[in-house]
């Protein structure tokens, strides 16, 4: 039986190993607000916090995904130090005060030790584009649209694209998105690699479970969330030996725990495996490694 947590702008589905992270201001096409921001990284604590959910998928309510920031506020949207509606973040010279809500979320996206799944079915303007960056499979509507507008709104891209766009189309169709602010449809962005697959607006959570389907029924969570960070975090090593003294490291840990026994044997009994390590207490004890800068 499946359980689901209500927060103010979303909510969350727990069931048979997946989470299903709804954005659900649906009358305002699930605009981005501070509460947003507060409510998905919350839901992204909950998720990882759960050795049940081995897989998240992240979609909208209504016609959108994410139309991007909530524009209620006029001409002070984006002017923060005229807004009394933002989360506290300290004091006004700290780095806490100028961090942008988006920045939090996609840093929070990317911090995740379970797989991320974008299901985009309509809009994903602004934020709600730049949040899907972190993600780790992007999959959308025949309906959906996408758009880096920042420069046709005044201001300039957020929510760390500058560092994930590039990486995940090329720095010339980044450049070209963020410089025109254009929308365009979802088959180009299926050209041009920001999303995976196009489905029939029926099919595109069917074809979301099913991708989890496969993580969740057939891997070892632990295993899951070292791969889901090595390979992110590898996309800023100057170097390929940074990659080997990781690799080498999570092999060795890894191969004297009981996952590594469980996948060989059920393979070789050609059974379901049964994987008993848990992403809560089993991680390596080199991890988290990126905060190790003397390890050689």
């Amino acid at each position: 039986m499946g359980k689901r947590t209500d927060f103010e702008t979303c909510f969350l589905d727990i069931a048979d190993g997946v989470a299903v992270l709804t954005l659900n201001r649906p009358d305002r096409m699930n605009a981005f607000t501070g509460q947003m921001m507060l409510d998905m990284i919350a839901s992204f604590h909950q998720t990882d916090a759960d050795d049940s959910v081995k897989a998240v998928i992240v979609t909208g309510a209504g016609r959108a995904f994410c139309a991007g920031a909530d524009l209620g506020a006029g001409a002070k949207t984006f002017d923060y130090e005229a807004r009394d509606d933002r989360p506290e973040r300290g004091g006004k010279e700290s780095l806490e005060y100028l961090r942008d809500g988006g920045g939090r979320v996609t840093l929070r996206i990317y911090e995740s030790l379970k797989p991320v799944i974008a299901a985009v079915n309509g809009a994903a303007v602004g934020i709600g584009v730049t949040m899907l960056l972190p993600m780790d499979i992007r999959i959308a509507s025949h309906d959906a649209k996408f758009g880096f507008v920042f420069a046709r709104r005044g201001i300039v891209p957020e929510a760390c694209s500058s560092w994930f766009l590039p990486r995940l189309v090329g720095p010339s169709t980044a450049l070209e998105w963020c410089f025109s602010g254009r929308v365009f449809p979802a088959s180009e962005a299926k050209e041009r690699g920001l999303v995976r697959s196009l489905h029939a607006p029926e099919d595109l959570l069917p074809a979301a479970h099913a991708i989890a389907r496969e993580i969740v029924d057939n891997t070892a969570p632990v295993s899951v969330a070292l791969t889901r960070q090595m390979l992110w975090r590898m996309l800023g090593a100057d170097h390929p030996m940074e990659a080997h003294k990781i690799d080498s490291r999570a092999i060795f840990a890894r191969g004297k725990q009981p996952d590594a026994k469980e996948g060989v044997m059920s393979f070789l009994e050609k059974r379901t495996p049964s994987y008993p390590d848990l992403v809560s207490k089993d991680m390596p004890d080199f991890y988290p490694w990126w905060k190790d800068r003397g390890f050689e």
